[in-house]
């Protein structure tokens, strides 16, 4: 079994997925020629050809707008936004159309699409190219929001998203594209939306994360070991629906709990998890929950980044305060 980085994951789920279903399409802004700017989908138009894998202008809302009248079509279409940050100009289309045509329908149309982007910080990329804003596509009735943290999950978390079908925004964290190998099957295997996993068991607090913030709060788990702090470390995988029974199962045992993401603080998804554990585990709750996150401001450029984004000595300082509260 091949050792895959998150990159060559997604493809293979692209190339496999794509072999069996003539209907999808992928579209966007070098996807083709180039093979995407990460390289994610490099290869794919010399496979399936320029029908199949299309570059586009650089228009945002065109793109996705094409692929709403693609997949009311009968196509299943994958448009890429190249970078989080220009997905703004997309958004008149998510907002108004993409999740809302099921409703709109009666049920009559779904819209089998799959938004993907590379999303969040921690490549020094200039201005619009490091924001997470995953806070704002939750917040949208009618939208799936996935975003893997390891190669094996992006993998089986975009075959799902393929076959799922309502519209499906797939981000994925940039940050670790190659920071990780492991062991990834060739052939069909799935990982079920809307279910989080615990990576790592604890009795002592809950830390919930996800995206590229799994990998700092596995580390500061590690860190905290060492001290007789056993922390339960759970990985959402999917922010929209959110697996609310996880959590609040794994609150329960630990009577404590800290939340990690690395969009800034103000309305950000953390805000929602800690109402949620208020609403269904408050009687569990032995201390204050803790929020590490990043700042309120726009994502810093070169090293201030460093500063910016949430990291294992953040986390298990919050760690240590919850357990000594």
């Amino acid at each position: 079994m091949a050792k895959l980085n998150m990159v060559e994951a997604i493809n293979l789920a692209l190339k496999e997925e794509m072999t069996q279903d003539e209907s999808i399409i992928i579209l966007g802004e070098d996807v083709g020629r180039l093979g995407g700017v990460f390289r994610v989908t490099d290869g794919l138009q010399a496979l399936f050809g320029p029908d199949r894998v299309v570059d586009t202008p650089l228009a945002e809302a065109a793109i996705v707008g094409t692929s709403i009248g693609l997949a009311l079509g009968g196509f299943k279409p994958v448009p890429e936004i190249q970078f989080m940050g220009f997905l703004p100009a997309a958004l008149d289309q998510i907002i108004c159309h993409v999740s809302r045509y099921r409703n709109r329908s009666r049920g009559r149309y779904t819209l089998p699409l799959v938004i993907r982007a590379p999303y969040g910080a921690g490549i020094h990329a200039p201005e619009h190219h490091s924001e997470s804003t995953e806070a704002i596509l939750a917040h949208l009735p009618g939208l799936k929001v996935v975003i893997p943290s390891t190669p094996y999950d992006a993998k089986g978390l975009l075959l799902a998203a393929l076959r799922d079908p309502d519209p499906v925004v797939f981000l994925e964290p940039k940050r670790i594209y190659r920071a990780i190998r492991e062991e990834v099957p060739e052939g069909d295997y799935t990982v079920p939306l809307a279910t989080a996993k615990v990576v790592r068991e604890g009795d002592a607090v809950t830390v919930v994360a996800w995206g590229s913030m799994v990998r700092e709060a596995v580390r500061a788990a590690e860190l905290v070991a060492e001290e007789g702090i056993a922390a339960e470390v759970i990985d959402l995988r999917t922010i929209a629906p959110l697996d609310d029974e996880t959590i609040v199962a794994s609150i329960r045992k630990t009577g404590r709990g800290v939340i990690v993401h690395e969009a800034c603080r103000t309305c950000g998804l953390g805000a929602e998890i800690m109402a949620r554990i208020q609403e269904k585990a408050f009687l569990s709750l032995a201390a204050p929950l803790e929020r590490v996150t990043g700042f309120d401001t726009i994502v810093p450029l070169l090293k201030l980044e460093d500063h910016y984004l949430p990291d294992a000595g953040r986390v298990s300082r919050a760690i240590r305060k919850v357990v000594r509260f």
